[in-house]
């Protein structure tokens, strides 16, 4: 009877280690399959910026920018083709070290900021 209870413990020992070993193997492919995925998948394919440099500052969202920024040849008229969301009534897109921006026209306030990657977005 000793050996029946000690066969019994080590078939029920050997079974959780199988179940556990299970276990880990799935969380790997889990974490395998979330470290494989594209990038922009994982970080939902947001480009939107809440802050950013341009001329050794930094900007965000209710800042002024700078009276160059809010000139002519800085002006994105073409924000389709580079993947930008329409601008907002009295506003437009202008280009700032290497960012999107949206600022009013008056005033040249932020109203968001899109990271220069998204020209690139397929």
């Amino acid at each position: 009877m000793g050996k029946s209870v000690i066969l019994l413990a080590a078939a029920l020992l050997l079974g959780n280690v199988a179940a556990n070993a299970a276990q880990a193997r799935e969380s790997l492919d889990e974490q395998a399959d979330a470290l494989t995925q594209p990038q922009a998948e994982t970080r939902g394919s947001s480009y939107e910026l809440k802050e950013f440099t341009a001329d050794f500052r930094a900007f965000k969202p209710g800042d002024i920018v700078p009276e160059l920024y809010r000139s002519k040849p800085y002006e994105i008229e073409q924000w389709s083709q580079r993947n930008l969301p329409a601008p907002e009534p009295d506003s437009h897109w202008t280009y700032m070290g290497g960012n999107y921006v949206l600022i009013t026209n008056a005033e040249g306030k932020i109203l968001r900021a899109m990271s220069g990657d998204i020209f690139y977005q397929r």
